[in-house]
């Protein structure tokens, strides 16, 4: 709890104590947000957060909540809780577009593993969020008729970030505090960083990726955005844990917060490589050396590491990701290829080039790094970076068009990202100021496999770095 004056974003302990008191029940939150959601559409240019949303099924979920409460029967403390879940993602009764216009031509029956246990703990699914088209880049551009381009909440003429851009975007511009994201190349932590709240990238298969398409196998995790820390933590802790759909994360040890609210950061080490953190504009490297001398300042010491093989990761992974997309989609490509967005149709193009060598290559370089990663993770409890080189992209009129392709800025903007999807490892992106502009900046936390735990508790230190938190230009005060 951090008692802090000026704004603040409402966030899920907002929410139950509105409900616990009886100022609201989750009835009246949810009429709320369906206006609010009308309000969106019409809006001048649109927020396109939420692509798909049924007032239904909205009021449905609230009304099985508020008798909860009614009885003091709740579920979890998700109970009655507003979220929305990347198009990446089956929920019913939604059509499973994964950001396109060819997929997801009839209704969900069957959800994916974190939408049901998104119902099971009692939340209300308000709809499901905006995305790049099939993940395929940073931006979140999506120019085609069922998307259109999502709007950053703290400035609609600047890009949020992608592919989860509509997750991101609801939840700073107050629409639900909790959003499910996946995140192949950045996915979760480059909208969440460009629209200022909080995104968790977990450990590869530490939360469920089943009913989500798999567009590339070994890169993507699942993880929440959230208004804050300590809701990513009760997010992380409620969708955490093996899956008997999911393989990959069968083997995983039990997820635990553990010391996430120590006073202070005695005892942890910060590893830095300062050569690799300083390749980023000049008030994104300021703010991000503020917050290390913070962390510093609560116990906390700093060590000096080593990446080794920066530039081979950078580019192994980029064969990883787009060679498995490419397998994947080999089928859309051949039929569907006129239906897909210029910026897609391209990116996938350049993966056909990659040859089987290629990835035998960059997967032998996946496991060097990880050999390195447990070096290092041997000496310091996590690696710390600036999240993004760079504040969001301003929106050119002819990106509403024909969409965005710009290679040298989806290459910047992954630079501190890579590692994670590469090798697995989780991260946590954590605002910590603004840009002259007005636009946030955050710093990421990188920690050791399924050691979530740690960058929780270092999160919520960073948190109270930021003096202030500034209100979005485009903000909805569901509560109020």
């Amino acid at each position: 709890d951090s008692a802090r004056s000026g704004f603040s974003f409402k966030g899920i302990k907002d929410y139950l104590e509105c409900y616990r008191s009886g100022k609201l029940t989750p009835s009246q939150v949810a009429k709320n947000i369906i206006a609010m959601l009308e309000d969106c559409d019409k809006s001048t240019p649109p927020l396109r957060a939420i692509v798909q949303w049924d007032q239904e099924e909205i009021m449905l979920m609230a009304e099985a909540s508020t008798t909860r409460y009614r009885n003091k029967c709740t579920l979890s403390c998700l109970d009655g809780i507003p979220v929305c879940l990347k198009e990446e993602f089956k929920v019913v009764p939604y059509h499973h577009r994964v950001g396109t216009v060819y997929l997801g031509t009839q209704p969900e029956t069957e959800d994916a593993t974190v939408a049901k246990k998104l119902r099971e703990a009692g939340a209300v699914i308000i709809g499901v969020s905006n995305m790049h088209e099939l993940g395929t880049g940073t931006t979140g551009c999506n120019p085609n008729r069922y998307h259109k381009i999502p709007r950053n909440p703290y400035n609609p003429n600047h890009f949020t970030g992608g592919s989860s851009s509509g997750s991101a975007a609801a939840v700073a511009a107050g629409l639900c505090p909790v959003a499910i994201g996946t995140d192949g190349g950045g996915s979760v932590r480059i909208p969440a960083s460009f629209c200022g709240v909080v995104g968790l990238k977990g450990t590869f298969g530490r939360i469920s990726g089943h009913g989500c398409l798999p567009l590339s196998y070994s890169t993507v995790s699942v993880g929440p955005i959230c208004t804050s820390v300590a809701d990513a933590a009760i997010v992380y802790s409620i969708l955490a844990e093996p899956d008997p759909l999911y393989p990959y994360g069968l083997k995983q040890p039990k997820a635990t917060l553990s010391d996430m609210c120590a006073p202070d950061l005695k005892g942890l080490k910060l590893g830095v490589d300062w050569t690799f953190f300083k390749a980023c504009d000049a008030e994104v490297l300021s703010a991000c050396e503020k917050a290390v001398k913070h962390l510093q300042s609560l116990g906390a010491s700093v060590v000096e590491v080593s990446l080794p093989e920066v530039e081979e990761v950078r580019v192994a992974h980029v064969i990883c990701i787009l060679s498995e997309m490419r397998d994947f989609l080999h089928p859309d490509f051949n039929k569907h290829f006129h239906e897909m967005n210029l910026e897609t149709r391209a990116s996938l193009a350049l993966a056909s080039q990659f040859t089987a060598l290629d990835y035998i290559k960059a997967n032998r370089q996946r496991t060097r790094t990880m050999r390195f990663l447990q070096e290092i993770f041997s000496t310091v409890n996590c690696i710390l970076t600036p999240a993004i080189p760079c504040t969001a992209p301003r929106i050119h009129e002819s990106d509403l068009v024909t969409g965005r392709s710009d290679m040298s800025f989806t290459v910047r903007s992954m630079r501190f990202m890579q590692l994670g999807n590469f090798t697995g490892i989780p991260g946590l992106v954590v605002p910590i100021g603004y840009s002259t502009a007005g636009l946030p900046i955050s710093l990421q936390v990188m920690a050791k496999w399924w050691d979530e735990a740690v960058l929780l508790r270092i999160g919520l230190k960073l948190e109270q770095f930021r003096d202030q938190t500034k209100k979005p230009s485009i903000y909805y005060d569901i509560l109020a």
